[in-house]
């Protein structure tokens, strides 16, 4: 009787624990895996923020009845439309045409297209302030080139009021967002501030931008913007003094003083050895 009583003691604690065993594991499988929460999408820098503020934005200057939304420019050397007239906005904009064809078109077809081709343009802001020290307001216009892809360097448009109408002084393409892109333009103790981005990058005539070797940062997310200083002649603005980069992460710590010389002479001396 012992022996028996023992003996089923036994088989009984073996179920007991194998069928908790079997209740913890479909317990265990029941609970999904935790899945790691994801990163937010990085949202690129505003660009152009500065240079679509709320500064210089009104004026009391004959510039105030000047409609720069529907008014005619002149395109810088280079990226003239092959008829060379100058390009007429409307509405604030005009939208360009490309002028180019597929592989199975004749050739009278393809001159034809390019014959037809015009950049596009849009207005981007237009800021009334004085820019040449005289104590009068000049209207500085800046347009986006539009070309149907992914580039959009833009056109700044310096005018003075003459003889009753604007007469255009200064204009100057620049780069492209990280690549020489234009990131605030305004006066500061009679002269005029333009400030690019990149490393040591400023105005070289109507269409360049200075540039060093080894600026290199993704188009949307520059880490360097230069500050460079003009003066008005009465004929030209000409650059004044240094040229200095800054970061944009922190444009209060120490910047680089003309920081392409420097790199020049690191480069010749690497040369040399």
């Amino acid at each position: 009787m012992i022996f028996f009583l023992s003996g089923c003691g036994s088989e009984s604690g073996s179920d007991i624990s194998d069928g908790a065993n079997a209740q913890n594991a479909v317990v265990e499988e029941a609970v999904p895996p935790v899945e790691p929460t994801p990163e937010p999408t990085p949202e690129f820098p505003d660009l152009q923020a500065e240079l679509t503020d709320d500064r210089f934005r009104s004026t009391s200057s004959p510039f105030a009845g000047v409609d720069f939304l529907n008014y005619s420019y002149p395109l810088p050397r280079g990226w003239q439309n092959p008829d060379g007239k100058d390009i007429a906005l409307e509405g604030g904009s005009v939208p360009p045409i490309p002028g180019t064809s597929g592989e199975d078109v004749s050739d009278e077809e393809k001159a034809r297209l390019r014959a037809e081709r015009r950049i596009g343009m849009s207005h981007v802001v237009t800021k009334y302030f004085d820019a040449t020290g005289d104590g009068q307001d000049e209207a500085i216009v800046i347009l986006k080139i539009e070309t149907a892809g992914n580039a959009i360097p833009q056109v700044a448009y310096v005018y003075e009021w003459k003889d009753d109408k604007p007469e255009l002084i200064w204009m100057f393409r620049t780069g492209d967002r990280t690549d020489g892109g234009l990131k605030d333009m305004r006066p500061e103790n009679g002269l005029l501030v333009v400030e690019l981005y990149g490393q040591d990058r400023f105005l070289l005539g109507e269409v360049e931008t200075g540039k060093i070797f080894g600026d290199d940062a993704q188009l949307c997310c520059p880490t360097h913007f230069t500050r460079t200083v003009y003066k008005w002649n009465g004929s030209h603005f000409i650059r004044q003094g240094d040229r200095w980069t800054y970061l944009v992460a922190d444009p209060s710590a120490d910047p680089v003083k003309n920081y392409g010389d420097v790199v020049n002479e690191r480069e010749k001396a690497r040369k040399f050895k």
